[in-house]
């Protein structure tokens, strides 16, 4: 198909903020807060990953997520992996990854009753620039003050643990069934492959990589693979159709993608390891 921008649909959250981020208008005053930036691929039968930006102005849930097998046993076409870039933080922010020392799927269950999981979860220090996978399995929650984008395989099924007294259902059973509480390994990042071109992550469930040259290049995907670009900064131009930060565009086959001299622009695509794109 021809490269698609997608529908950009404002989700209000109660962590969420009135301030966003250039490329998206602030909520009016009076308005419920906006979490999240979601970009709906309307047209599109199940596409396997979702685009999100995120804004917080609490602390998420502590939640966790079941992989592809547990997933398609409750009824769900896949599980969730899901890889963050922090665009802004805080100098406080903090995401929650892993536990702080192994522990038992028992006292996990324990401390999400009577809150102690609030302090047996790993809050790690984040800063603009970071880059984190975070597979199924692992017990998460994103903290206040950050402003990030998400990419994420596309499936609504999130498990919470702890939700800080808000009155949102939890789901203990199941998501203590899936909880691998262990401290968090982060998977290792390849790095620049090539001027421009960096790869954020790979190994997983979905490839994302990070671009960052000027001209023109065509961008050709295996068969039967979709990709997701999203601008950080600057814009360009898609197959002769213009992009910007704040978009996100869906393509799939060949396209020419020509960024502006100085964008960021973000490229995901659902493979476990990285193909060459612009063979």
């Amino acid at each position: 198909m021809p490269a698609k921008r997608l529908t950009t649909l404002r989700v209000e959250k109660p962590w969420g903020r009135h301030k966003l981020w250039p490329g998206f208008g602030d909520v009016p005053d009076g308005g419920a807060a906006v979490g999240e930036i979601w970009f709906d691929a309307k047209d599109v039968a199940d596409p396997e990953l979702m685009v999100k930006y995120l804004f917080t102005s609490e602390r998420l849930s502590i939640q966790v997520h079941p992989d592809d097998a547990t997933a398609r046993a409750a009824g769900y076409k896949r599980g969730k992996d899901e890889a963050w870039l922090v665009l802004a933080a805080e100098p406080d922010s903090t995401i929650a990854l892993g536990t702080r020392e192994v522990t038992s799927r028992e006292a996990l269950a324990a401390g999400a009753l009577d809150g102690a999981i609030v302090d047996m979860v790993d809050w790690k220090p984040v800063k603009a620039g970071d880059v984190i996978y975070s597979a199924a399995g692992a017990v998460h929650a994103i903290g206040a003050g950050i402003t990030l984008i998400e990419v994420q395989q596309n499936v609504d099924l999130t498990y919470r643990l702890y939700d800080y007294g808000r009155p949102r259902a939890l789901h203990l059973e199941a998501g203590i069934a899936v909880s691998n509480p262990v401290p968090f390994v982060a998977p290792p990042v390849p790095g620049e492959i090539a001027p421009g071109r960096t790869i954020l992550c790979e190994g997983g469930k979905f490839v994302l990589e990070r671009w960052s040259w000027d001209g023109a290049r065509t961008v050709t995907l295996p068969d039967g693979v979709s990709g997701w670009l999203v601008p950080v900064t600057g814009g360009g131009t898609v197959d002769g159709a213009a992009f910007a930060a704040g978009e996100c565009w869906m393509a799939d086959g060949s396209v020419e993608i020509a960024p502006d001299a100085g964008s960021d622009i973000l490229f995901a695509y659902p493979l476990k390891d990285r193909v060459d794109l612009f063979a």
